[in-house]
């Protein structure tokens, strides 16, 4: 009998936390789980605490990279166009009926890399439309939803490809257990007492009321203009159901929403962006008036220009997050691959659509109203790192003067 690299308490205490923590699941109330096959593993310890935690019903949704794949090879070419709209649909329903919404992360990041390029943006644009309805709900908080990740194979053979499958496979999952808490003898009580400290960040930058931010570093000048009524949120939030839930495990930013006409200046990643099987690197960007007029990469530039193309809001940004250099995340020095930990690793921006929630109100306001408040739409919302310890970060505030938020990537 073969002993398995992921230990099997820490992955029981992930799925503790994703139904204690992450949802708060409640007495009753249903959950739809989109999975990987590879996590099936976590999925059925996550299924055994929502049960116990009084759920509903759990219903499943699994995708598999040989049947994602097998649709780059044999699939006619017109078959990228479309999506399975009646399955988000469907899920927009469940949403609608007050269903939690838990996403388990861990497909191979690079699984796309090998297929043609136009294919996949064609792909993704298909899935974005056809998960509007459902998006719409998770976007707009009108529901307590949760990430959380599982160590797959062909993941863990990326992030560490000088180990042996096991070793890399045990050693992902570690770094994974450990950036979501669950190797501390209480993790519940660790992500309540983190869950304050977020809270102690967002509510100060809340009170600031900041007009706009000014990063200064290497390759970087950037202001970034904030929506008119915006607000910090950070760690655990309150959903328009009432319930409070972490919608990422692991996090440890603390975010907002920009004004998306008010972003001007230049910029530089500080960490690579892995994207749908690409590995976009050093980036720099070029904002007027909002809207990204220049984009370069060394790598994956005409993946991210094929990406800005999605619609009119893809070259502007929808958030803006904070995230110090000395995080857990960062310190661990690894490159996962994965926006849902290489975000966590270094402030960070996203083009595309923002948070309802980050906005005074913002869950009873329209879209209308969102956008003349600044708020930015789009069919997508792509995170990528611009903080390092080489940044500085001023609010200026309403009447113009300076106040530094962070020095060399730590709290001032």
């Amino acid at each position: 009998m073969t002993t398995s690299p992921i230990d099997p308490i820490k992955l029981d205490k992930l799925a503790e936390v994703a139904i204690k923590v992450g949802l708060q699941l409640q007495p009753g109330q249903d959950l739809v789980m989109t999975t990987p096959m590879s996590a099936l593993p976590l999925v059925r310890r996550i299924t055994e605490h929502a049960y116990k935690a009084g759920a509903g019903l759990v219903q499943t949704i699994f995708s598999d990279e040989e049947m994602t794949l097998a649709r780059y090879k044999y699939a006619p070419d017109d078959a990228f166009d479309h999506a399975a709209d009646w399955l988000f649909e469907g899920m927009a329903k469940a949403y609608g009926n007050n269903a939690a919404r838990l996403s388990i992360s861990g497909d191979n990041p690079m699984m796309l890399a090998g297929q043609d390029p136009s294919k996949v943006s064609r792909a993704n644009r298909a899935l974005s439309k056809a998960y509007r309805p459902a998006l719409e709900k998770i976007t707009g908080f009108d529901i307590n939803w949760n990430i959380v990740a599982y160590p797959n194979t062909e993941w863990a053979k990326l992030v560490f490809p000088d180990l042996a499958e096991d070793e890399a496979v045990h050693r992902l999952a570690e770094a994974i257990f450990a950036a979501s808490r669950v190797d501390q003898p209480d993790p519940i009580a660790a992500w309540k007492a983190h869950n304050a400290q977020l809270k102690d960040r967002w509510t100060w930058l809340t009170e600031m009321n900041f007009a706009s931010l000014h990063y200064n570093g290497p390759g970087t000048d950037l202001t970034i203009g904030l929506a008119d009524g915006h607000r910090w949120k950070g760690g655990a939030s309150e959903a328009k159901n009432g319930i409070t839930c972490n919608p990422n495990i692991p996090t440890e930013e603390v975010f907002s929403v920009p004004h998306a006409q008010r972003v001007d200046g230049h910029v530089s990643s500080t960490k690579p962006l892995s994207h749908q099987g690409s590995l976009i690197d050093e980036i720099r960007m070029t904002f007027k008036d909002g809207k990204v007029v220049e984009a370069k990469a060394s790598k994956g530039e005409d993946v991210l220009n094929k990406v800005m193309d999605t619609d009119e809001g893809a070259r502007r940004i929808g958030e803006v997050a904070l995230v110090p250099h000395s995080s857990p995340i960062s310190k661990s020095g690894i490159l996962f691959y994965n926006t849902l930990f290489d975000e966590n690793a270094a402030s960070h921006i996203a083009l595309g659509q923002c948070y309802a929630d980050c906005f005074e109100g913002g869950t009873a306001m329209s879209a209308e109203e969102i956008a003349s408040r600044g708020g930015n739409q789009s069919l997508i919302h792509i995170d990528w790192m611009i903080g390092s310890d080489k940044v500085d970060i001023d609010g200026i505030t309403q009447s113009g003067d300076r106040v530094p938020v962070m020095r060399k990537g730590e709290w001032a």
